[in-house]
């Protein structure tokens, strides 16, 4: 039977109540078990947050004892890998992924990740967040590809295609699901799941795109944002959902809510009064599953009695899930194959580390580093918080920080820590290698009695009357690190945040490094010893002082299993760092936003009291070779940049070419600069190559008033370079 007559006939064999289940997804770590069967009893249409013998029950009961027997969907957040399973392969965050500014690397780890899913039965991740990231105090920083709509969207599509392959009803693909719909990262004040004060102009220019390359690369299932757009929450804007998502761009897979988003409307945002009023709106907005709100079910059952809401709303969500259901092709396989023994096997270990060593930025080298045998170092002093925690390199959604019932939260190796990973690179050199936790993060450490040795480093800790009560508390910790350094040829010392100020609940108002972290810094440079920080991280924080107090400045973000042994790589110089920012640092917390591509006219172009410029831009990383940019030409034809990169130092390297457009003259405000292209080019010591980077057809476009996207004639800049920074920028002008 022809599929759209299979779902037609189903639909007109369903009761309400059967097509109501079929919109409900049920989360099992909520409800338990017992209810989670008599829910597959009534042919629910997803599942949430089970694995093992407990899935496969329930996959059973769904086939076998609901009266259609229509297979379920169990979905499961795999976002840096399936990482809620400690056996799987866990990759650095989506932002560490990010850095590499690799596509054909992301789609690969979307496939492994896949593989790994699959090879538990499952077959739907809430992944890739499509969000941009452009104020970081947002909790959810580390979830995203960045702050760039470009960029966003690139890398997106690769790992949309890395987890749903060539078909989905192949053993190793799963369902992808772009999220949140839409503009849910520019909430007001950083604030997460709060109102987003902008216009649908805005929405189209900026934050529209990573999502129509989502649905124009087949993405099955899209999720709504827990937010507002201009005080209509998006769960039940049917403007945004229906007529933008469905009527325009064409989306024809399923979409779901957030979780619990349809009680929200109650709770939280209080544009309902109850459960009837929440649910008939979640399904005119054109919302077709529910997540986690349990109350749909009987609700929407007696909105359609009551004939407050048309029984077609229902027919049309349902037609939509069992469309996506026959792609997969549950029917003939209920629950996904995979590749037995691929979860954590060494294939995918090794793009683990791959993705780790491209996510390194190296931001700032007076030539402390790479550490060679010339620099004589006997012994070096690794110091901080996050050089030994695996929890921090990890960062948010793993087995730590989201476990499903029955998983421990115990570390599961492998991985390598910073401090494993300098050790290693040590073994055999003779050079010593030790190790002081310096502070901590955000706990505080209360110490009674005397304690030797305070008063010599109280001064440093304390300049510009810097006292807080955690410095007297953590002094202990930061006398033992300041008293190991002294006889060090070189310190490492590792900063940052972790997994309880990052996520979902965890915005930050002040991106200054928490604790003591900023005196631990200020203690060990006044010993004149050469010294590399590492930012271990989910988000850009603002770190002058230590930036400028460094000899040496290492962005590692969260950089998954093996981000310790590829920073150590990069310390020692065996890898050459590669990556780039996809994501401005502020000088400090007032400077926020510092996204690079913000529009013109701002009198003086900064405050009175902060720099103009970020204290590192989009785009910027360096090597320990050299790149030279020059020949840039244009074609209007093919929409083709060209441009000649050379390689002037001693090393090989990667560069990562950069291409940006500005609209020099428009009829609205553009930005300065947006990236409109960008491609990775690895070149030996003295080499040249001619490169050819094909750009979209809408780097030159605009949005109007009136919301249309149109090429006003003018003149545009084309500039292609090292950063998003003028001064690594070259330019030509060319004429529409």
């Amino acid at each position: 039977m022809e599929q759209n007559a299979f779902i037609d006939k189903l639909i007109s064999e369903m009761t309400v109540e059967e097509k109501a289940a079929q919109m409900l997804q049920v989360p099992v770590s909520v409800v338990g078990m017992e209810a989670a069967r008599e829910w597959a009893r009534k042919g629910v249409g997803s599942f949430l947050n089970v694995l093992g013998d407990d899935m496969r029950e329930l996959s059973r009961i769904s086939c076998e004892e609901s009266r259609l027997k229509i297979p379920t969907i169990f979905g499961i957040d795999a976002v840096h890998g399936h990482c809620l399973n400690k056996d799987a392969t866990i990759f650095p965050s989506q932002l560490a992924m990010a850095c590499s500014w690799n596509r054909e690397l992301v789609e690969k780890i979307g496939h492994i990740t896949a593989t790994e899913v699959a090879t538990e039965g499952i077959q739907w991740t809430f992944s890739p967040i499509l969000c941009l990231a452009r104020d970081p105090r947002w909790g959810r920083t580390n979830e995203t590809f960045g702050e760039d709509k470009y960029l966003s969207g690139e890398l997106g599509v690769s790992i949309i295609k890395g987890y749903q392959g060539e078909d989905l009803s192949d053993d190793t693909a799963i369902l992808a699901c772009a999220k949140h719909f839409i503009a849910y990262g520019e909430a007001t004040g950083a604030r997460d799941s709060y109102d987003t004060e902008i216009t649908m102009r805005k929405i189209r220019d900026e934050f529209l795109p990573p999502f129509k390359k989502a649905v124009d690369a087949g993405c099955a299932t899209f999720m709504t944002a827990y937010g507002s757009i201009d005080g209509t929450p998006l769960t039940a804007n049917e403007k945004v959902l229906r007529g933008l998502l469905r009527d325009e761009l064409g989306f024809d897979g399923f979409l779901v809510t957030d979780w619990d988003t349809v009680n929200a409307l109650i709770r939280r945002q209080k544009v309902c009064a109850d459960h009837g009023e929440a649910s008939n709106a979640a399904a005119k907005a054109g919302n077709d599953m529910i997540m986690s709100t349990l109350e749909f079910y009987d609700a929407i059952i007696d909105q359609v009695k009551q004939g407050k809401i048309n029984e077609s709303y229902l027919d049309e969500a349902v037609k939509h899930i069992l469309k996506v259901k026959l792609r997969l092709g549950l029917w003939e396989k209920p629950l996904k194959k995979g590749v037995p023994g691929s979860i954590g096997c060494q294939e995918h270990l090794d793009t683990a580390l791959e993705a780790a060593r491209d996510g390194v930025v190296l931001l700032k080298n007076n030539g402390v580093l790479p550490v060679t045998p010339d620099k004589k170092i006997r012994k070096i002093g690794v110091i901080g918080p996050n050089a030994d925690d695996i929890r921090a390199q990890y960062g948010d959604w793993t087995y730590f920080t989201h476990p499903v019932p029955g998983i421990e939260k115990e570390p599961q190796r492998p991985f390598v820590t910073l401090l494993e990973g300098i050790r290693k690179q040590c073994e055999g050199t003779g050079i010593e290698v030790c190790y002081s936790y310096g502070c901590s993060v955000n706990r505080r450490y209360y110490y009674k009695g005397n304690y030797p040795g305070i008063p010599e480093f109280m001064e440093m800790c304390y300049e510009d009357n810097a006292y807080n009560a955690d410095y007297y508390q953590e002094m202990p910790l930061v006398s033992e690190a300041a008293r190991m350094a002294r006889d060090c040829d070189l310190i490492v010392v590792a900063i940052g945040d972790n997994y309880n100020q990052v996520g979902e609940y965890n915005d930050r108002a002040n991106l200054e490094p928490s604790g003591m972290q900023a005196a631990l810094v200020r203690v060990l440079s006044k010993f004149n010893i050469p010294m590399v920080t590492v930012l271990i991280s989910s988000k850009p924080l603002a770190i002058p002082e230590i930036a400028g107090r460094s000899d040496a400045l290492i962005c590692a973000f969260n950089g998954g299993m093996f981000g310790g042994q590829a920073v150590a790589e990069v310390i020692f110089g065996k890898i050459n760092p590669s990556g780039r920012l996809p994501i401005s640092f502020p000088v400090l917390t007032g400077q926020v936003p510092v996204y690079y591509n913000q529009f013109p006219g701002w009198h003086e172009g900064r405050y009175v009291d902060c720099p103009k410029d970020p204290l590192f831009a989009f785009g910027e990383g360096l090597s320990y070779t050299k790149f030279e940019y020059s020949e840039l030409a244009f074609d209007k034809e093919t929409n083709t940049v060209y441009v000649t990169v050379t390689n002037t130092g001693d090393f090989k390297g990667t560069e990562t070419v950069q291409i940006y457009v500005n609209d020099v003259v428009s009829s609205v405000m553009t930005a300065v600069k947006n990236l409109v292209g960008f491609d990775r080019v690895e070149l030996m010591p003295g080499e040249s190559r001619a490169l050819k980077i094909k750009i979209d057809e809408d780097a030159f476009t605009v949005v109007l008033p009136d919301e249309r996207r149109v090429i006003e004639p003018g003149q545009f800049e084309v500039m292609a370079g090292h950063s998003s920074k003028d001064e690594d920028l070259i330019k030509i002008m060319v004429t529409f």
